[in-house]
């Protein structure tokens, strides 16, 4: 594959591509590459964006759109990839087995490394930063998508699923995020 040689900052993939599928090419990145991936599809399907985003896809862009909002897009994409790198004022968190240690961007379920898209750090990082706080769909999205980004409340729910998953954590009994019925979540306190 040739994203395994170029190592890019950020992949874009048209989901109908002429001898592989583009949700197949996202899903065998993110086995081993947690780059950024923007799908673009031709499809405005609910079912389909939210199959990309949980095989591991950052953004999804309905076609046909103007090379602005793609330019737009990328941006954001690539400045919360960035965001993440900032070193963090605040050194670690522990609650359980879940460790966030900030200043590295590594997180441990048990002492076992979690892998975690750059998006999916960012929507963690945004819910322990304001613990015991809810914070709704609206403020996640602007947190960690950007302002530009208002509409798309699945995108909060697919990837609080995906973190959930990978952090061992249960909606119908949570240890770490609360569901807050169509308000948003919040990270418990410890």
């Amino acid at each position: 594959m040739a994203v395994e040689k170029s190592l890019p900052d950020l992949v874009i993939l048209d989901i109908k591509l002429p001898t592989i599928d583009g949700q197949e090419i996202c899903r065998r990145i993110r086995e081993w590459s947690q780059v950024p991936i923007i799908m673009l599809s031709a499809s405005d399907e609910e079912r389909v964006k939210v199959n990309c985003l949980r095989l591991g896809a950052d953004d999804y862009l309905v076609k046909p759109f103007s090379i602005h909002e793609l330019i737009a897009r990328i941006e954001a994409v690539l400045r919360r990839t960035r965001a993440i790198d900032l070193p963090s004022e605040e050194p670690g968190f522990t609650i359980g087995d879940l460790e966030i240690n900030f200043a590295e961007r590594r997180v441990t379920v048990s002492g076992t490394p979690v892998s975690l898209t750059p998006t999916e750090y960012n929507l963690l990082h945004q819910l322990v930063a304001h613990r015991g706080r809810v914070l709704t769909h609206e403020m996640l999205l602007r947190l960690v998508w950007g302002p530009e980004y208002d509409v798309e409340k699945e995108y909060v729910r697919v990837f609080v699923n995906r973190i959930r998953q990978k952090i061992g954590d249960s909606p119908a009994n949570p240890r770490y995020i609360s569901t807050q019925p169509g308000v948003g979540y919040m990270f418990l306190k410890a």
